[in-house]
């Protein structure tokens, strides 16, 4: 760190780059609080406000970033913790239908790059008195991983009876999504490649099978629809576990969200070749749990959505998956992709490929959270739910999140371009009972 700041690393400088009017950069984190009093906004500015010391982004706001100025990370000197932690006005809500509302529009609102990169925005209280937090959190700050943690951190707390230290993941460093934790919520990191692994080898596997063209190929303006479904913890694991070959949760995600594709999109779904990239954290258990910034990889998934049979999806679906983390493709394509990064002709031409439509169709993540109960403020997180933006070329975005006893899953899109979102996460939903009758009778 210097007096002229602290650059953003090459990650975060490029996703910083990829905003624009119609492409916010943030992350979105939804908790909804169980029904009771009323927060009280200025407690809960004093709480969070003497929890940001150990949080050095959070203090800080990004400065140049135009045509020869590299961005910095430099302090903002004035901050206002009120600009950061506030209710937000003029946003009544009574019903669920209320609150999806709201926070499509908080999604669809850029941050203000005059102040850090993120936002705690207070929602209700619904007729039913419970209250919820929209917590936005820029990528070039903070990716999947790291953005969990630093919820952890600022804002949440063991419920009463669970032990304070237990509310976060499992481990400091997260796995792979494709990758089954050893415990709930823990995660372990994409394998090193083995030296007899063939780079050619990968690329044939993650590149080498273009899919059919996609539903989601539209062009997107910056509004947003989300809506949410979830599914029980205990029985993605226990679908797994049914099968010949072990099938980790993430596998039984990708499944559910393959079934729920192929009914929504109807009998044109049956015939469609979709392929899903699955972002892979790299982070290492022994780096800092507080580290900001980005380090990530992924892998491309084939749906299997024309496959009528669900357990015969989900068994394609996780050979695929457990071949490519045999193989370190992600670790692999890391590397890659950061020493293409110095040739930046080179660099332009092999992302243009790799971010092809025909090479992907849709994002499905899946972060771990807080293995245990968690509260803010003493009232309990009764569902916690994850939202990440679509793109261009990929109008639909689902991201999950694992909290306690079960995963939330939002849906992301510009309606424009993909209508009936809510209908999409009601088709998942309805396809993860498939999958746990067909499984487990």
């Amino acid at each position: 760190m210097t007096d002229d700041g602290e650059l953003l690393s090459a990650d975060d400088a490029r996703i910083l780059a990829l905003e624009s009017s119609v492409l916010t950069g943030h992350t979105l984190k939804l908790m909804i609080l169980a029904p009771g009093e009323p927060l009280d906004l200025s407690a809960l500015r004093a709480t969070v406000l003497s929890r940001l010391v150990d949080q050095p982004r959070a203090l800080q706001r990004v400065q140049g970033g135009g045509a020869g100025q590299p961005p910095r990370w430099v302090t903002a000197e004035d901050f206002d913790i009120a600009e950061h932690v506030r209710r937000r006005a003029g946003a009544e809500c009574a019903t669920t239908e209320d609150l999806r509302r709201v926070v499509s529009a908080l999604m669809s609102e850029h941050l203000d790059r005059g102040r850090p990169l993120w936002t705690l925005d207070l929602i209700g209280p619904l007729a039913d008195g419970s209250e919820a937090i929209a917590a936005r959190m820029h990528h070039a700050m903070v990716d999947g991983i790291a953005g969990m943690r630093f919820l952890e951190t600022i804002l949440l707390d063991p419920h009463e009876g669970v032990e304070p230290g237990l509310a976060a993941p499992a481990s400091p460093a997260p796995a792979s999504p494709a990758h089954e934790p050893p415990v709930p919520g823990a995660s372990v990191p994409d394998p090193v490649p083995s030296a007899h692994i063939s780079l050619p080898a990968v690329l044939a596997r993650e590149f080498g099978q273009p899919g059919s063209r996609s539903p989601f190929d539209r062009r997107i303006s910056g509004a947003r629809d989300l809506a949410f479904t979830v599914a029980p913890l205990a029985g993605l694991k226990a679908i797994g576990a049914s099968r010949p070959h072990h099938a980790t949760v993430n596998d039984v995600l990708l499944a559910a969200v393959a079934g729920g594709l192929r009914t929504w999109l109807g009998r044109h779904g049956a015939h469609l070749d979709l392929r899903a990239q699955v972002p892979v954290s790299l982070h290492h258990r022994d780096e800092d749990a507080a580290a900001p910034g980005n380090h990530d990889s992924f892998i491309n998934v084939d749906l299997e959505i024309a496959a009528p049979d669900p357990l015969d999806r989900l068994d394609r679906i996780s050979a695929r998956t457990r071949t490519e983390k045999q193989s370190g493709d992600a670790a692999m394509l890391y590397e890659l992709f950061h020493a293409l990064g110095t040739i930046p002709t080179v660099d332009a031409i092999v992302h243009r490929v790799a971010d092809s439509s025909r090479e992907f169709s849709l994002a499905i993540s899946n972060v771990p959270g807080p293995r245990v109960p968690v509260a803010v403020a003493g009232r309990r997180v009764e569902r916690l739910f994850s939202s990440s933006e679509p793109g261009a070329h990929h109008a639909l975005r689902v991201a999950a999140i694992s909290h306690a006893d079960e995963i939330g899953i939002g849906f992301c899109t510009d309606p424009a371009a993909v209508p009936r979102v809510d209908a999409l996460a009601e088709a998942v939903g309805e396809a993860y009972g498939e999958l746990h009758r067909a499984a487990l009778g």
